[in-house]
């Protein structure tokens, strides 16, 4: 009678405990972004957390504040201009389409190519009428998911603003977080250091590797978008560092389109500028800094990362350019310690 009554109880305590859990989850749902991407930057910005707290003698407080001011000043501050920029080119295009006389430029010059094509070979006819739907697909999915970006701007200042107040408590306490959970957590403690160990490889593969390396190979193709005066080079550098993760292509589905304007544009001269550029600064960047970068540890295929990329970014929105992998590099890290423990 004893035992079966501490099992009810526990079966009891369980039911609360995932009741409350999944309260908390809806609690918290809100905030779950600028959270996680806080616990990316804490650890990336540890080492140099511990620097300065050395150096003002284990001060965790005024060193975490001084940490947060320079994230903000040599990151997120730049970033915050890049962001504008983007937007303000983003909001033309957007102008552009939704007034219906871009968007039927747009078509009107897809309908002349198809035209020649189908004149050339006439038993492209079906391919030309499903080219041209999916064209106005295409156009009306992008006006839409525009207007849901201008729409959110409120919701960024309120997680801009959690997730530094939440980087400030990371970078403070964040190693008694990390104790909580292990003491917590129903697996040994050797087992949840060795699934923080595989995750933080993990989270300096993907993001010192193939996120940096993306994001250095959109910098500089934004740089020669404006160099040979390609019309809105900050989106297309954009664009650029997400399709840099495509294996095979990389910036050269962008690039390429570009390039291609010009000289239709009659700039033959900043043509050939910009097709040297990319097949010389652009291109140069995965084979120098690639193997610096990406080191040892966790790696994920391009393959992976990309898909996780598009993915992440469809479930989480824009932040998921960072999140959808770090999930991916969460899954296989569980996957590890799962086999390791099968194997004990």
């Amino acid at each position: 009678m004893i035992e079966n009554g501490k099992k009810v109880q526990s079966y009891f305590l369980v039911i609360l405990i995932v009741g409350v859990l999944a309260i908390t989850f809806f609690i918290f749902r809100a905030f779950l972004q600028p959270l996680v991407l806080a616990s990316v930057a804490a650890f990336i910005f540890q080492p140099l957390n511990q620097k300065i707290l050395r150096f003002f003698g284990g001060r965790g407080g005024f060193a975490s504040f001084c940490t947060t001011i320079i994230i903000i000043a040599f990151i997120l501050v730049p970033l915050t201009f890049l962001g504008i920029q983007i937007f303000g080119e983003a909001k033309q295009v957007y102008s552009y389409l939704s007034d219906g006389g871009g968007k039927n430029e747009i078509l009107n010059i897809v309908e002349g190519v198809v035209s020649d094509l189908h004149r050339i070979f006439p038993s492209t006819k079906e391919l030309s009428i499903n080219i041209d739907e999916y064209l106005k697909q295409g156009l009306n999915w992008l006006i839409q998911n525009l207007n849901g970006v201008f729409s959110s701007f409120a919701r960024i200042i309120v997680s801009s603003f959690i997730f530094l107040i939440a980087l400030y408590y990371l970078l403070k306490d964040g190693h008694k977080f990390r104790k909580a959970v292990i003491d917590l957590s129903p697996l040994s403690d050797a087992n949840d250091e060795a699934i923080f160990e595989r995750l933080s490889l993990a989270v300096s593969s993907v993001i010192k590797g193939n996120l940096v390396i993306a994001l250095i190979q959109g910098i500089v193709a934004t740089i020669g978008f404006a160099i040979f005066s390609v019309p809105n080079p900050f989106l297309l550098g954009t664009v650029a560092a997400i399709a840099a993760l495509i294996p095979g292509f990389g910036t050269a589905l962008v690039l390429t389109p570009a390039v291609i304007f010009l000289f239709l544009s009659g700039e033959s001269l900043l043509g050939f500028g910009l097709l040297a550029w990319g097949a010389g600064a652009v291109g140069l960047v995965d084979n120098l800094l690639g193997p610096r970068l990406i080191g040892r540890g966790m790696k994920l295929h391009p393959l992976f990362v990309l898909l996780s990329v598009i993915g992440g970014i469809g479930f989480f929105g824009p932040i998921g350019f960072i999140l959808g992998p770090l999930v991916l590099s969460l899954l296989f890290s569980l996957f590890e310690t799962y086999h390791y423990l099968e194997k004990k």
